[in-house]
């Protein structure tokens, strides 16, 4: 299973990577243009206030999200090769029941955690600059802790549920229906609160399938400046970055490639792709600081096997994604680190062909 109970230990190893992956969820401020509109400035002050959050979560209520849950369900098993026709309703609605619990919970810590901005005293030109600096919409490590906290109990129970549905599948499922249905909520908002909910959607997304707390708990056992967590340290802010990275050289490489979800040009295929570039790296990461392979070898190449034969993905994509990953990851590594890093690499290339044979 790959959603797991873990405990994490007090102590600044695991404090500094509980930052780092804090920092992976900050509104992307870019696409409300705020320099060319300084009004969009006043809509976030105002979308970010505690009425503004309460508005928006309004927006969404216990109907709506139910019926969001229920058309992601949908979507889901079709991508996954079912037909809606004769799919179990009863089993759809016991799941999308559970799926909207996880979203009723993550809306009570959105709109909790307003930051009543006040408008600061600069000049409308410099109000990207300003939030910039400050990071003051980040969703920070007291909220991703309360998050994470909040959310693991109803995550787990969903989980259980869709394997008790006694579909293989099911975990694959699990990350599908959250991107649909986190899909369809942000299509009932303004772009405003597109760029304040998005970090929290994003942070249940990546909770069910890639492994950063784990990472972050992982780190207990190494002091400040030992050489596996000073490259953990190093290469986490990346990851982002060398997840579009290798998506982008999967797009030129195969170009006309097309799977049961689109063309690797489709948005909904780059979001699953750069989302699965992220769930590889944190793995690399789990496994260094582990000190074992065995969580590739025991979940994430299973997962790999099932959900991209469930959705037509080639082999031939996976393993080629790896390669990519490792040149990228690889590159931007100092060279004292390599030697640490390569045995898990290479162990990890040598599962992935393994599982292609």
């Amino acid at each position: 299973m790959l959603l797991k109970t873990v405990s994490t230990v007090e102590n600044p190893s695991v404090e500094n990577l509980l930052d780092l992956w804090a920092q992976r969820y900050t509104p992307e401020l870019s696409s409300l243009f705020l320099l060319e509109d300084p009004l969009n400035y006043d809509s976030l002050i105002d979308a970010n206030s505690a009425e503004g959050r309460a508005l928006t979560v309004s927006k969404l209520t216990d109907n709506l999200l139910d019926i969001n849950s229920q058309m992601a369900w949908v979507q889901t098993k079709t991508l996954h090769n079912y037909i809606p026709n004769i799919l179990d309703l009863n089993e759809a609605r016991r799941i999308t029941q559970f799926a909207t619990r996880v979203y009723k919970r993550l809306l009570q810590v959105y709109q909790k955690q307003s930051n009543s901005l006040a408008l600061p005293k600069v000049r409308p030109s410099e109000t990207a600059s300003f939030f910039a600096r400050h990071s003051l919409l980040s969703l920070g490590k007291p909220i991703l802790t309360q998050l994470a906290y909040e959310l693991e109990p109803i995550l787990l129970v969903f989980q259980e549920q869709l394997l008790a549905s006694k579909d293989w599948r099911a975990l694959g499922f699990m990350t599908t229906q959250l991107k649909f249905t986190n899909k369809l909520i942000l299509s009932y908002l303004t772009p405003v609160e597109n760029v304040l909910l998005s970090p929290y959607l994003k942070f249940v997304e990546e909770q069910v399938c890639v492994p950063w707390q784990r990472v972050c708990a992982a780190a207990a056992t190494y002091e400040l400046g030992s050489l596996a967590l000073t490259v953990v340290q190093q290469m986490i802010p990346a990851a982002e970055e060398i997840a579009q990275t290798v998506h982008r050289r999967l797009v030129q490489l195969f170009p006309n490639y097309y799977s049961r979800s689109g063309l690797l040009t489709d948005s909904d295929v780059a979001h699953s792709s750069i989302r699965d570039m992220n769930m590889f790296q944190a793995y690399l990461w789990l496994c260094v600081l582990e000190q074992s392979l065995a969580p590739v070898e025991e979940e994430l190449i299973n997962l790999c096997v099932m959900v991209f034969g469930s959705i037509g993905v080639k082999w031939e994509l996976a393993e080629k994604s790896i390669q990519l990953l490792v040149v990228e990851v690889l590159d931007r590594s100092m060279p004292e680190y390599k030697s640490i890093l390569l045995p898990y690499i290479q162990g990890i290339q040598q599962i992935f062909f393994k599982a292609c044979y």
